[in-house]
């Protein structure tokens, strides 16, 4: 039954993953076709056709390696100036001839020759360089933006909707003695001291009401009073049964997991009390701020990336993989497996942990390809409002059009790019199956 569950969870997430992407493409093809840039291709996967239908003259699609999509917008690389033409105008050709030497020279005027391969008379003005630089913008952030707006939904119906274990300031358990946050989940010895709480008398269900003449609010706030309490006299002001009762103690200096890096330890004040989470709804501005929250520390991991690389790259060939390591799909897909088959987790939690696995992953994808770097979507719109900015500055000074950006000049580096990422996406799905992150 458990490996039915698994598997299950891994269905669910992938599907979700590949809807994920299939809407990032719709991101792009949506307004592509309302500001009437040819396309010609709509696939979720690469490499060799699984199942296609033609709808005018876009065919949609699903490839054989479902590790992205893509949509392909005819023109995304204007022709070069100097080349010659076939028809339309030094400006504006419309195909391109090029005999080059260089091997990046010819490349890119390869990339630039199959453009214009689907190019037929009368497309002219639906090329997507031709297009105005807001155009290109809106196309181009539509596809990350859809992942924000999918990440939000399901941000939405976790938090707004089935609600998240939130810690209140009712005692649910009083621990028996004092044992260090690196030995969690032994038993307590003769060794052990006894517990502040304990000692003190509380109990579950006790709703504590105030520590050291402190007003207490939240349980984040009692934490806080504890852990700087140290080994200092604790008044404590709790209501049982709804009969107020104060009771006076002594916390104690313990190795306690700090409390925003939960891999490192720090000597805090201990009183020994677990509070109740009882799953709470909430509103709009908190799906915000968790987004907020989530946004930072998703930049930070993107921006360490390369660095958390190399320890993907020592537990691939016999390392330690860490639990915060970079995942590829396959990884994602199993921990998403391993939530949904977790021992003594409800079903309630059980999905939910899998539909905050897949916003987050969505919010990643997000940020991820607003990244100014091409082949990705941010590259295109570094270009948009690079062209906007030269343009504007132009009809200031009073110059002519300086016209489109040529972004095919950056190919080498998004070639380069690119062989970075195929290399880092192979080594992930190696680490993910030869040494995968698990939760437990």
């Amino acid at each position: 039954m458990d490996s039915l569950i698994y598997a299950l969870g891994v269905v669910v997430f992938f599907v979700g993953l590949m809807a994920s992407i299939a809407l990032h493409e719709v991101g792009h093809l949506w307004p592509a076709k309302r500001f009437d840039v040819k396309v010609t291709e709509y696939f979720v996967g690469f490499g060799k056709r699984v199942w296609s239908f033609r709808r005018g003259e876009t065919e949609y699609g699903i490839k054989a390696i479902p590790l992205g999509g893509y949509v392909k917008l005819v023109g995304m690389l204007p022709p070069a100036r100097n080349a010659p033409v076939e028809t339309g105008d030094a400006d504006h050709p419309t195909r391109v001839r090029n005999s080059n030497t260089g091997m990046f020279t010819q490349l890119v005027a390869d990339a630039r020759a199959s453009e214009y391969e689907l190019v037929k008379p009368g497309d002219e003005d639906r090329l997507f360089y031709r297009k105005p630089w807001w155009q290109k913008l809106i196309i181009m952030v539509g596809g990350p933006m859809a992942n924000v707006l999918i990440a939000f939904f399901l941000f939405g119906v976790l938090l707004m909707g089935i609600g998240v274990p939130t810690p209140t300031t009712t005692v649910d358990t009083v621990s028996d003695c004092v044992i260090p946050a690196a030995d969690a989940g032994r038993e307590c010895t003769a060794d052990d001291p006894v517990a502040p709480a304990a000692s003190a008398g509380l109990q579950a269900g006790d709703v504590i009401t105030s520590f050291n003449g402190t007003a207490v609010e939240s349980w984040d706030q009692l934490t806080e009073l504890i852990r700087d309490n140290d080994n200092g006299e604790a008044v404590i002001g709790f209501e049982r049964d709804g009969a107020a009762q104060t009771v006076t103690t002594n916390t104690r200096i313990s190795s306690r997991a700090v409390l925003d890096d939960p891999e490192s330890y720090e000597d805090v004040g201990f009183l020994g009390v677990a509070p109740t989470n009882p799953d709470t709804r909430h509103g709009p501005l908190m799906v915000v701020e968790t987004m907020g929250t989530l946004v930072k520390a998703t930049g930070e991991a993107i921006v360490a990336m390369p660095e958390r690389m190399v320890g993907v790259v020592q537990a691939a060939f016999g390392g330690v993989r860490e639990p915060d390591s970079p995942m590829s799909v396959v990884g994602a897909s199993r921990v998403a497996g391993e939530m949904a088959s977790a021992e003594e987790t409800s079903w309630k939690h059980r999905i939910s942990n899998v539909i905050g696995l897949l916003a987050a992953v969505n919010l990643f994808i997000a940020l991820f390809n607003f990244l100014p770097l091409l082949p990705l979507d941010g590259g295109h719109i570094v270009g948009a409002l690079y062209e906007a900015l030269r343009r504007g500055v132009a009809k200031l000074r009073g110059r002519p059009d300086p016209g489109y950006v040529d972004v095919a000049k950056l190919l080498p580096l998004a070639y380069a790019f690119g062989l970075v990422l195929v290399v880092m996406g192979l080594l992930l799905v190696y680490a993910d199956l030869v040494n995968p992150v698990r939760l437990q």
